[in-house]
């Protein structure tokens, strides 16, 4: 039987997970797609450890604690999360939409509301890790206490990779990081405190092959220094923070106004194809400013909107949650 609720959320980055919150608050039923296996979207996927500054009331809120947040809020409503999924076809269907995941699992909805940000995260590819994701090798780290006591290697050079090591090398019995360069993408701060904790740094080098040990558990990491003989570092976990690529995938084909990666709404963020509403940075209008705290306005916008659309006697604003 397919899932069914009043709005399907496409996207569980920060705008999607507070209009999660919000559709509650209006009484409104919903789920959560993402293609991520872990909700908070790009925060989680890129910068979980890095302190964020522009989200009204926090003078810094580190951004795993943003999507904690988040994910608490929206949590007396019970929200479904569909995560490690995509949202592939939309067709219209009685009385609203139906959505079609991968794997052909159909949700029906009265109402959609993308929140997808820049799109569809594909993490960039360690190619010597073909074969072990999930069997030690991660691209980004959803439980930090996962790591305790192991040997990680973490491979990059952008501020995600600093990122990670920052935050395991606390935890972790060792943190080596390896970079295929010698100068880093990462801001020169988080690289120097990583030096000043002792992190080894291994440049101009890169991972060629992952062993497993006598269990079948990755063991120890081969790593080729330029111009040098192999280096051989034990690793029970590898975190390949390479980056990621993203594109707006199969939503393209939804019939939607979409230039330079971005679809184009009205005020009331609206689509244009009815029933399809969007918010955060994947919507676009004239004077669009693409931070956190406005995705979150947009997302109350869309959700009373929404609600006004499924029951036109609904009043569009319904009041100010602390007079509830």
């Amino acid at each position: 039987m397919a899932l069914s609720v009043d709005v399907l959320i496409v996207g569980a980055g920060p705008t999607g997970l507070f209009a999660a919150y919000y559709a509650g608050f209006r009484g409104l039923s919903t789920a959560v797609v993402d293609s991520l296996p872990e909700a908070g979207g790009q925060v989680t996927a890129m910068y979980p450890e890095k302190l964020i500054y522009d989200v009204g009331g926090f003078p810094a809120v580190r951004g795993r604690d943003l999507v904690k947040g988040l994910v608490e809020q929206a949590a007396p409503w019970n929200p479904a999360y569909l995560l490690g999924r995509k949202a592939e076809e939309l067709r219209r269907g009685d009385d609203g939409l139906d959505v079609v995941l991968d794997g052909g699992e159909v949700v029906h909805a009265r109402a959609v509301l993308i929140t997808a940000g820049i799109g569809e995260f594909t993490p960039r590819p360690l190619p010597a890790g073909d074969g072990w994701l999930g069997r030690g090798m991660v691209h980004f780290v959803p439980s930090l206490d996962a790591h305790a006591g192991q040997d990680v290697v973490v491979v990059g050079g952008g501020d995600s990779a600093f990122d990670w090591v920052l935050a395991l090398h606390p935890l972790a019995s060792s943190v080596t990081l390896v970079h295929r360069r010698a100068r880093f993408r990462a801001a020169e701060s988080i690289v120097n405190q990583a030096r000043e904790l002792g992190v080894r740094i291994i440049t101009d080098a890169e991972v060629t092959a992952l062993r497993e040990g006598p269990d079948g558990a990755l063991a120890e990491v081969e790593v080729q220094v330029k111009g040098e003989e192999p280096v051989v570092l034990p690793a029970q976990a590898v975190v390949a923070a390479l980056g990621f690529t993203a594109d707006l995938g199969p939503i393209e084909n939804w019939g939607l106004d979409i230039h330079q990666r971005a679809i184009r709404v009205d005020s009331t963020m609206a689509t244009g194809v009815e029933r399809v509403f969007a918010a955060g940075d994947v919507a676009a209008y004239p004077g669009k400013v693409k931070l956190i705290a406005t995705g979150f306005g947009e997302a109350a916008t869309a959700i009373n909107n929404i609600a006004v659309t499924l029951d036109p006697e609904a009043h569009l604003f319904p009041g100010h949650s602390s007079n509830l």
